[in-house]
């Protein structure tokens, strides 16, 4: 088993650091503003004329922190610098200056003014990474600046945030997944308890709200009062972010010392078994609560997690975890990364596994670096006989 993977690890890191960061390297940034591109199309170029959602320049920033601090890439702190600079100068809020904006448009002036708690989730993982990765002192005062930020003006009922400033039809689970994501990172960056103390706080919500347990699944849509949605209403269960909540738990458990099994093993294997096509072992989008296809397109990213899980489950005993996590692999190659551009991937098939949209997202360019690390981290450790996930998450 721990060859396989080891083959399929190999091949990752070496698409991810020959491949996809250069190309992204090359073609992905705005070298008159230092901004990040939305998107490149199915020739690997920018698109230059499509909105870019701000949260694709945080998500890039801990990418280019991430891939400097293995030494995957040069020159990343320069770049994210640039991409400090572009967000200060056109994606501050106008009336919250802690906050950003939510969408600017092509000529980098703001077309959708809300402050999004997602968008902050993944501003709070780039500070983690820039201080663990270049050491930015500055950052960790941003990070304390924006949770400030969050509890004045967007702290929910009954705990947790609203989805942002603005009138939503309900509340998510998945903001949230994002900063439990964010707050581990600040607390491996600073180890300071305070972190993990928030991370608990979201640990909580999953518990109580979040986590079916009649079912073992989790749901992703609630009224304001955290009572979910029925699937009259809207209710869907998502396998990738199924499985997303497994590799959080995981870690957070290892910091924390929860005990999380009864919750992650449901939450594998009903996504497995609810969520996976047959014949591919493709991830359907999402599913109702008893387990019936959903929406039959199946994105990049859920893959990612799934190898991402299996690696946590694989740690915990599974004895066919691992093949799991390089079949996950080997179907990205299949399905996802392209043939004639290196590096470049596709988003989305539908229900027939063709191409919906030739557009490769700057924003699944985090997910494939994630998995990329933790299996490379994985592999290294079991090589070693050592703790097979290393402590730190994404390393």
């Amino acid at each position: 088993m721990l060859e396989e993977l080891s083959l399929w690890s190999d091949r990752l890191q070496e698409w991810m650091t020959r491949s996809a960061l250069p190309l992204w390297l090359d073609n992905g940034f705005d070298t008159a503003t230092g901004s990040a591109y939305e998107q490149l199309n199915e020739f690997g170029r920018a698109d230059t004329g499509c909105d870019r959602r701000v949260r694709v320049q945080a998500r890039q920033m801990f990418v280019l922190a991430c891939a400097s601090l293995r030494g995957w890439i040069d020159g990343g702190e320069q770049r994210v610098a640039q991409l400090e600079q572009y967000v200060a100068r056109y994606a501050r809020h106008p009336s919250a200056p802690e906050g950003y904006v939510h969408i600017l448009d092509s000529r980098n002036e703001i077309v959708d003014a809300r402050q999004d708690v997602y968008d902050i989730a993944f501003f709070l993982l780039a500070c983690a990474w820039r201080f663990r990765a270049f050491g930015q002192a500055a950052a960790l005062r941003e990070a304390e600046h924006l949770i400030q930020h969050l509890d004045t003006h967007i702290k929910g009922p009954q705990g947790g945030w609203l989805e942002g400033d603005y009138d939503a039809p309900c509340r998510r689970q998945n903001p949230h997944m994002h900063l439990l994501e964010a707050f581990l990172a600040l607390y491996d960056a600073t180890r300071s308890g305070r972190w993990l103390a928030r991370a608990g706080e979201i640990f909580t919500l999953f518990e109580n709200c979040f986590y079916d347990s009649r079912r073992g699944v989790l749901l992703e849509y609630f009224h304001r009062d955290w009572t979910p949605l029925t699937e009259a209403e809207g209710q869907a269960v998502e396998p990738g972010h199924m499985l997303e909540w497994v590799w959080l738990l995981y870690h957070y458990s290892r910091r924390s010392g929860a005990p999380v099994a009864r919750y992650t093993r449901p939450l594998y294997d009903n996504a497995l078994a609810m969520g996976r096509e047959a014949h591919t072992g493709l991830l359907f989008d999402a599913v109702t609560t008893g387990g019936q296809p959903l929406k039959t397109s199946k994105r990049c990213w859920p893959l990612t997690e799934l190898v991402k899980a299996s690696l946590c489950r694989a740690a915990e005993g599974d004895p066919l975890a691992e093949q799991r996590a390089a079949r996950a692999i080997e179907t990205l190659f299949e399905y996802y990364f392209s043939d004639e551009v290196p590096g470049l991937y596709i988003d989305q098939l539908d229900a027939g596994n063709r191409v919906i949209r030739g557009m490769a997202p700057a924003s699944t360019l985090y997910h494939l670096l994630l998995a990329t690390t933790e299996v490379v981290d994985y592999t290294a450790a079991r090589r070693l006989k050592s703790p097979a996930v290393p402590e730190a998450l994404s390393g």
